[in-house]
């Protein structure tokens, strides 16, 4: 099973953190928007990652091929079976990937992507008003959800822990100073020091030269 994308994105290491906590074996290759591999257009017509190859099955997107590797092998749940714990597990990974990732995006992306892979310079502008201006409120959110221990959904890791603690990955990458937040920071530290996180980031940090 390929999963295509760099983890450099909180897409591609949401899904491949879903994997290793499910114990299945996924093959990740990185694709280069230089030269496209046809097998990944193939997966993903338009270009955006992660993207899924299992044989003749493709898909894209994170949140789709999630939800076919829990069909797949559906222990341990990263999605619970309990209407409200799902419910909120859906929210949360929707308000991370379309609300959180969306404002982290423009700082990484003209910080380290823009500078450090495509050889140009990035918006700073833009990058330090997003910061400024549209991370605030969404990390004050998250601080008034944040447990103080545990899990954000019952008693067990679930993909709501998986898909938040992505996008502070590339914070760290960018030393994004969080302090204001230290609920939001214990919690988060605590989901990105397990294995399936470390692997994932001590190969980041050694891309990005750190």
């Amino acid at each position: 099973m390929i999963i295509y994308g760099a983890s450099l994105s909180p897409f591609v290491r949401k899904v491949l953190v879903v994997g290793a906590e499910k114990g299945m074996a996924l093959e990740n290759k990185i694709v280069s928007p230089a030269a496209p591999d046809p097998d990944f257009i193939a997966c993903s017509p338009f270009g955006k990652i992660p993207a899924l190859k299992d044989g003749d099955f493709t898909i894209s997107d994170s949140t789709a091929i999630v939800h076919y590797l829990e069909a797949l092998q559906p222990e341990p749940a990263m999605i619970p079976a309990e209407a409200k714990a799902r419910a909120r597990t859906v929210w949360y990974e929707e308000f991370i990937d379309t609300i959180l990732v969306p404002v982290g995006g423009k700082m990484f992306f003209n910080r380290i992507v823009a500078p450090k892979f495509m050889g140009k310079p990035g918006d700073m502008d833009l990058a330090d008003k997003a910061e400024r201006e549209e991370l605030p409120p969404v990390l004050d959110y998250i601080e008034s959800i944040a447990p103080s221990s545990g899990f954000l959904v019952g008693e067990g890791l679930t993909l709501a822990d998986i898909a938040m603690a992505s996008p502070f990955a590339n914070f760290r990458h960018m030393d994004t100073d969080l302090s204001r937040w230290p609920k939001t920071l214990a919690y988060v530290d605590t989901i990105l020091a397990r294995p399936s996180f470390t692997r994932l980031t001590e190969m980041e940090n050694r891309i990005l030269g750190r």
